[in-house]
């Protein structure tokens, strides 16, 4: 077997001083030293790195990051140290905690005909910016589409995210997860929460596939798990990831309920209870009298317009008028409408946290 081996070299004046900080303050071994009379270079490894340290090596010195569950620990606390030969040395938490920022709330209008671009993300998906200003990276909301289906190039991986949500308005994805079994089919109407670092692949999707995808925060990674294969073996659909369970929300048979909004009924994902009411989703239609005029009090709004026609009416704004593919948000606090709605809308309300009041104004926007 043909044995293959990585290294990064570094430069040094000389190695008297590098081998004590490099074995000692860092911890790592030394595997290698030539020649032994006047020692030119040194090869070393250790987290997962390996290094040939080289005299007159023309390269910059460079930074090493060293991930590690006990930085306080490690180096004596120092959380940055320069090597004798220059380079860098960065020591951070390998699993920092999730940080939420503040909402940065915005009355926010994105509609499919302001030609808005659609760039290739990941595994050649095309990707669609719903909300630009991401409310100031408190969550990310994306349109994301296909056009060419078949097996997708993915990998296993999971997100370390507090909560996303996948939901499908064209065509169908295969998609596997961590301890739910063989792939699941999610056709349009159908959803998926993916709790915090479940892992998952996607496989194949129909032409012309097309979902929401809203995450929080923002800003999040994705890390692939090259250990895992998929489907594993055991079946643990109740299991919870960080207090969520996942959820495969079928749209077809679910019943309808009367909305948070008069005039409108609503059919519940199941979102909320499984996500310990972190976030709600909601499919949205008209039904009976014209909405009233309507103020909320939560923290995010999401609505995206999957089918229909319907005025978006905002406190001191321009009505707007919209149409499949568009999207807005409603900042808490705000009074709006939603009016001259055709009988085929049909509107996906994400909202964050999963309960919220929401203050029908009688008599239209008017203070108290």
């Amino acid at each position: 077997m043909t044995e293959t081996r990585a290294e990064i070299r570094l430069p040094t004046t000389g190695l008297r001083a590098d081998l004590p900080f490099y074995t000692g303050t860092l911890g790592m071994r030394l595997d290698m030293i030539y020649p032994a009379d006047n020692p030119e270079v040194a090869v070393l490894s250790g987290h997962g790195l390996r290094l040939r340290i080289e005299k007159g090596a023309p390269e910059a010195p460079g930074t090493i990051r060293i991930l590690t569950d006990d930085p306080d620990g490690f180096a004596g606390g120092q959380r940055r140290l320069t090597a004798p030969n220059g380079t860098m040395v960065e020591i951070d938490e390998l699993n920092p905690p999730l940080v939420l920022p503040a909402t940065e709330h915005a009355f926010v209008v994105r509609r499919l005909a302001d030609q808005a671009p659609w760039v290739i993300g990941r595994a050649g998906m095309q990707y669609r910016d719903l909300v630009p200003s991401r409310l100031g990276g408190a969550m990310i909301a994306s349109h994301i589409r296909i056009p060419d289906g078949g097996p997708v190039p993915d990998m296993v991986h999971f997100h370390k995210v507090g909560f996303q949500l996948i939901f499908c308005i064209k065509g169908w994805v295969d998609v596997v997860y961590e301890d739910q079994g063989g792939p699941i089919r999610l056709t349009a109407g159908d959803c998926f929460i993916q709790p915090p670092e479940i892992r998952h692949r996607v496989l194949e999707a129909s032409d012309g596939i097309e979902v929401i995808e809203i995450g929080v925060p923002a800003e999040h990674v994705t890390q692939i798990d090259h250990d895992m294969t998929l489907p594993t073996p055991q079946l643990h659909q109740d299991r919870e990831w960080q207090g969520q369970r996942f959820v495969h929300n079928q749209g077809a048979g679910a019943p309808w309920q009367p909305f948070r909004i008069p005039g409108f009924v609503a059919r519940d994902t199941t979102i909320s209870a499984n996500t310990q009411g972190v976030a709600s989703v909601m499919v949205a239609r008209p039904a009976g009298p014209a909405a009233p005029w309507t103020r909320h009090e939560g923290d995010i709004l999401f609505t995206f317009v999957m089918s229909g026609e319907m005025t978006l009416e905002g406190e001191g704004k321009d009505p707007f008028r919209l149409s499949p593919g568009d999207a807005f948000v409603i900042p808490p606090g705000l009074a709006t409408r939603y009016s001259a709605t055709t009988g085929d809308l049909e509107l996906l309300e994400v909202s964050l946290p999963g309960r919220f009041p929401t203050v029908v104004l009688q008599g239209g926007p008017i203070r108290a």
